[in-house]
């Protein structure tokens, strides 16, 4: 009977030790779960160097002018040859900056302009065609886009066409909804990621086009169009910001805009 006893004993001390056991690697893991994914958020919440802010800034410059546009990684490319159909490609910049060309491979291209483009290419294509006249277009820029969030009919990414307003980028995401407020928010990043915003006066855009309250939007800006009744909306535009987007993605404008 004791022998039976001390078995028993035996086992539930066992069985102790093994819930113990158990439970410390559990909070173990969660712990240290925790604790990689504050430091990846800290990581991603870093800010941007200096070096960082100003190759952001050359690229942002470079993606706002019109008339000396700078092709980009991502950009898609027609190239053609007047006399020369066969060798007519489309082409989309890779991440390295360069696209793969028939006979010639591949040729650098971000960074440069169309034309500056076209013409590396007829001098490498003179070697194998007596006249290649090459001609370079941009079908495609992502980055040259924005962005309308909220009380639209269809949220999304539109391409940013020059001169293009807060109420143009309304208008290609549908128009407002039944639910939208009288009032929108420009939300811009700076050269180093800082997020700004700024309110928009949708009604008074709407009736007074010329009073400065339709602004003229930035590559990657984004319009954010809450629900009405908001009642303090400024603090709302604070909260967007902060909660929203605690991420500095790729950057959008060269300029920060305040209230």
């Amino acid at each position: 009977m004791q022998s039976w006893r001390g078995l028993v004993s035996s086992k539930s001390f066992l069985q102790a030790i093994c819930i113990s056991v158990a439970i410390s690697l559990v909070f173990g893991c969660s712990s240290s779960a925790k604790n990689e994914h504050e430091e990846s958020s800290a990581a991603a919440t870093a800010p941007m160097s200096a070096e960082q802010c100003e190759a952001n800034g050359q690229i942002i410059q470079a993606s706002t002018q019109d008339d000396r546009y700078v092709i980009q990684r991502g950009d898609s490319l027609s190239i053609t040859s007047y006399l020369n159909s066969e060798f007519n490609q489309d082409v989309i910049v890779r991440p390295d900056g360069q696209v793969a060309m028939t006979l010639i491979g591949n040729v650098p291209a971000a960074g440069r302009t169309p034309q500056e483009l076209a013409d590396e290419l007829n001098k490498g294509y003179s070697q194998e065609l007596r006249n290649p006249d090459i001609s370079v277009l941009v079908k495609n820029m992502p980055s040259r886009a924005v962005y309308v969030e909220g009380q639209v009919s269809k949220p999304g990414s539109f391409p940013l066409d020059p001169g293009m307003t807060v109420l143009q980028a309304v208008a290609a995401a549908g128009g407002l909804t039944d639910q939208a407020g009288k009032k929108a928010v420009l939300i811009r990043r700076d050269a180093c990621g800082v997020a700004q915003g700024m309110p928009i006066n949708l009604d008074k855009a709407i009736k007074s086009p010329g009073a400065g309250e339709d602004t003229v939007l930035a590559s990657r800006d984004i319009v954010v169009v809450p629900r009405s009744g908001i009642a303090n909306f400024d603090l709302w535009v604070n909260q967007y910001i902060r909660q929203v987007l605690p991420v500095n993605p790729y950057v959008a404008a060269t300029a920060p805009v305040g209230f």
